[in-house]
């Protein structure tokens, strides 16, 4: 095993770059987590124990930043010193907001499933869009303060689409 302290990427025996392999991140997950089952240190006492959970906890942890794309490029950005801070830091370019309130406009004035799914499209196009940007400024050109941009811009998108999914299931019900 690793260090409690390693990065996710090499905890999980990753090269430490954005575009990754979902399956084998998934493979070397529950890898991981058959070696620090904490079932397998019940002969070895109380503290054996906790080290496992510990172990478990973190392997966790790392899975869950590692599968999902927006959260591994915001780590990737904070590992490199370019944190994200989304809280702090909601800065965006004009053309991106313009674009933002459109999509709401057309969203609070969609009356059907049919405009709906239309705005949807947009979206996991303006979405897919944005992840090979994403994947190109952090992998090709290690450009990870212009990643943090991109990766504020795809969390308004993605809760954006949410929004949408929630009032498809409006119609639907």
């Amino acid at each position: 095993m690793k260090s409690l302290q390693s990065d996710d990427f090499a905890l999980f025996g990753l090269e430490q770059r954005y575009a990754q392999d979902r399956a084998r991140i998934d493979a070397c997950w529950k890898d991981l987590q058959r070696q620090a089952h904490p079932d397998k240190f019940a002969d070895q006492g109380a503290a054996a124990q906790r080290i496992a959970m510990q172990w478990s906890v973190r392997i966790n942890e790392a899975y869950q930043r590692l599968k999902d794309p927006l959260k591994r490029a915001a780590y990737l950005c904070e590992l490199h010193g370019a944190p994200v801070n989304a809280e702090n830091n909601t800065a965006m370019p004009a053309t991106f907001l313009m674009q933002q309130m459109q999509w709401r406009e057309e969203l609070d004035e969609a009356k059907s499933a049919e405009e709906l799914e239309k705005i949807s499209l947009q979206v996991k196009r303006a979405e897919r869009d944005m992840l090979q940007t994403i994947e190109r400024l952090i992998d090709d050109q290690q450009a990870f303060a212009d990643a943090v941009g991109q990766v504020r811009a795809l969390m308004f998108i993605e809760r954006f689409a949410d929004d949408v999914d929630k009032r498809l299931d409006q119609i639907d019900n």
